[in-house]
């Protein structure tokens, strides 16, 4: 028997909301519900986006081929405890739901210790450019999970942006390099556009050319097939300002100070699935 939705969603936070405006391009608003606990939250997406509002978490389970856990790790196991015997019953009826996971550092493992040995479980780990469907989604299933779902569930994926399917347990790596690295990002444009403005810019100027440069120089990685490192070589000629200034972000510690603050996101996300 077909569920009624096609998408349900325990939690409309942030992400959640933006994976779920996702969903109703992929599936249609019809074909989408939202559970969560604070009713002006489900109002607010329910009117933005015309999906359902479903008045529990075992409602959203129990009518949905897809239900997506979008709360943070700490109240994974509160949620996942509420909708186990509704997701057990499903099994046992041979009509399984696909769990779909956002939560960070959850592990596969862990979430079947809370629900069944034999629930199919997806995980995935968007970033926030999903708000605008530019995002990046790593994905990473428990081998459960048939072909036929997983091909289902990409519609929603491509709503959101590009999607790469890893192993497990290169997760909290690939979060740390994909899911937080935007703030890094958004740190590094800011930083640009002050010293833009340092130099004479208006603050608007200055952002405008530095978001520009660094979604372009993004672009040209992607496409140009050459290394970063060969992309910088052709911008610094001998004696100029560019290696004058790639010389100072280097006496600051530049190169090595994201380095170390994706090592320390990912010693965090690995902490979180504890």
């Amino acid at each position: 028997m077909d569920s009624r939705f096609e998408f349900a969603f325990l939690g409309a936070g942030s992400m959640g909301g933006a994976i779920a405006a996702a969903a109703c391009k992929a599936a249609g608003a019809h074909r989408v519900a939202v559970s969560d606990p604070n009713g002006d939250t489900t109002t607010r997406i329910t009117q933005s986006l015309g999906c359902a509002a479903l008045s529990s978490n075992t409602e959203a389970a129990e009518n949905a081929r897809f239900v997506l856990l979008c709360v943070k790790p700490q109240a994974a196991a509160c949620v996942l405890g509420e909708i186990a015997p509704v997701l057990a019953e499903r099994e046992k009826a041979q009509r399984p739901a696909i769990l779909v996971s956002i939560a960070a550092g959850l592990e596969i493992k862990s979430i079947r210790e809370l629900t069944s040995p034999t629930q199919p479980i997806i995980r995935l780990m968007p970033n926030n450019p999903v708000l605008i469907g530019r995002g990046m989604v790593l994905t990473a299933d428990d081998g459960v999970v048939s072909r036929e779902d997983a091909a289902a569930l990409k519609p929603l994926l491509d709503c959101c942006g590009t999607s790469i399917a890893i192993p497990e347990k290169l997760m909290d790596a690939g979060t740390a390099a994909a899911s937080c690295s935007p703030a890094f990002v958004y740190m590094f444009i800011e930083a640009l556009a002050d010293g833009g403005v340092r130099a004479g810019l208006s603050r608007p100027q200055a952002l405008e050319l530095a978001a520009a440069a660094v979604e372009g120089s993004a672009a040209m990685v992607r496409q140009s097939g050459l290394c970063p490192a060969q992309l910088k070589d052709m911008v610094c000629s001998p004696a100029g300002s560019t290696i004058e200034g790639v010389a100072a972000l280097e006496r600051a510690g530049f190169r090595s100070s994201v380095i170390e603050a994706v090592t320390a996101s990912y010693a965090q996300n690995a902490k979180l699935g504890k």
